[in-house]
């Protein structure tokens, strides 16, 4: 099988613990995946993704079961069919893990000046280089099976905020014939990667994308046409693109109702480690997004209170300048068992890149250990 989910305990607040077994392992759910846009976690080597996180039973860290590449950038540099001559993605960048690409959609949409939309996809000039591309749904699933991560998504079209009910009702439409025209090219296409075998055949899995923008009764629609496609899994999207926080929560509680409760549901994008937190509890299965190690670079850390509300510490500040302790005198990380606030702040100071990768590894350990301990009240 390609993909198994197991659900072993359902929480009065709608969270799940689950396991997620994918062609490259089994995913422990809910679960945070950090972000390796080109086919790396920002400033953090593989190896140590493997042991971020708190020790489990076995004394060793769970590390990162799952990350995400994306398929925008991946095309663009160095290009899905290098690639795919390398092997596809996991033997590319040496990660025998379960991975997810996403299908490029959200980054074409950020690209606002520099794109065109039209019913059989999407042309855009690229970002780096200004040259002229195009994708439709049935390229970025070409592309999606060349890298062959274990989770592809289906090629959709994220609205802008705010958007009327129109112009979100149209976009949505939009996306579902992508999602079909998707979904058809991914079946008729998954099985031509020379990797294919390795797993029985079992290689990939297309999740769709729930569009509809702030409106209740447009997540409605979107949630219940992209079920009767009868995908493996499906992802709500569109948020966390300016939206106030408690439009967010809204917009993913609504949405829940209208999933299937035996797949896996995966909100794309976000959020703080709160916002993790609290959507784990309401019952999303997946989460992901470039916050940890994004702001690790600009030196934003993350650290709990004694009453275990989360905190953001800037070790750019002067008052850290000869400060001796940890980030965090209660975290486990390697970066907190060894170096001092005020070396931190001397590395961010003086520009030195060990400052960013130490920042991120803490960070993304902060997202982890956030998980683990949810999965484990949820399993009471």
């Amino acid at each position: 099988m390609a993909l198994k989910f197991e659900i072993s305990n359902t929480a009065e607040s709608g969270g799940r613990r689950g396991v997620l077994t994918l062609p490259h392992g089994a995913v422990q759910t809910p679960v945070f995946m950090p972000v390796g846009t080109a086919a790396s976690v920002k400033t953090v080597e593989q190896g140590v993704l493997e042991r971020i996180g708190p020790p489990q039973s076995d004394g060793q860290p769970r590390g990162a079961e799952i990350i995400l590449a994306n398929t925008y950038h991946l095309y663009l540099r160095p290009g899905h069919e290098l690639i795919a001559r390398m092997g596809g993605v996991h033997r590319f960048m040496s990660w025998q893990r379960p991975m997810l690409t996403d299908s490029g959609g959200f980054q074409v949409f950020s690209l606002s000046s520099l794109r065109k939309v039209t019913p059989d996809g999407v042309e855009f000039r690229s970002h780096l280089d200004g040259s002229k591309h195009f994708f439709s749904p049935e390229h970025s699933m070409d592309v999606q099976i060349a890298l062959g991560a274990d989770i592809a998504m289906v090629f959709d079209e994220c609205v802008e905020t705010p958007a009327s009910w129109e112009r979100t009702k149209e976009s949505m439409s939009l996306t579902h014939a992508w999602a079909q025209r998707s979904k058809d090219h991914f079946e008729a296409n998954r099985h031509k990667v020379p990797w294919h075998e390795e797993f029985g055949g079992a290689t990939q899995n297309l999740f769709g994308i729930v569009q509809g923008g702030m409106y209740v009764d447009l997540r409605k629609e979107s949630a219940e046409h992209l079920v009767e496609m009868d995908l493996p899994g499906y992802a709500i999207g569109g948020l966390a693109v300016g939206e106030p926080r408690e439009v967010t929560r809204e917009m993913i509680a609504r949405t829940l109702e209208w999933l299937p409760q035996d797949k896996p549901r995966y909100v794309m994008g976000v959020g703080y480690p709160d916002e993790i937190e609290e959507y784990a509890k309401m019952g999303v299965d997946m989460m992901d997004c470039v916050l940890p190690t994004r702001a690790g670079r600009h030196g934003l850390l993350f650290t709990r209170a004694e009453d275990g509300s989360v905190v953001r510490m800037n070790i750019k500040r002067k008052e850290y300048a000869e400060d001796q302790g940890p980030i965090d005198a209660a975290c486990g990380c390697m970066v907190c068992a060894r170096y001092t606030r005020a070396y931190l702040r001397h590395l961010f100071v003086a520009g030195e890149p060990l400052g960013l990768t130490l920042n991120s590894i803490h960070n993304l350990h902060f997202y982890l250990a956030t998980m683990d301990r949810v999965r484990a009240e949820l399993a009471k």
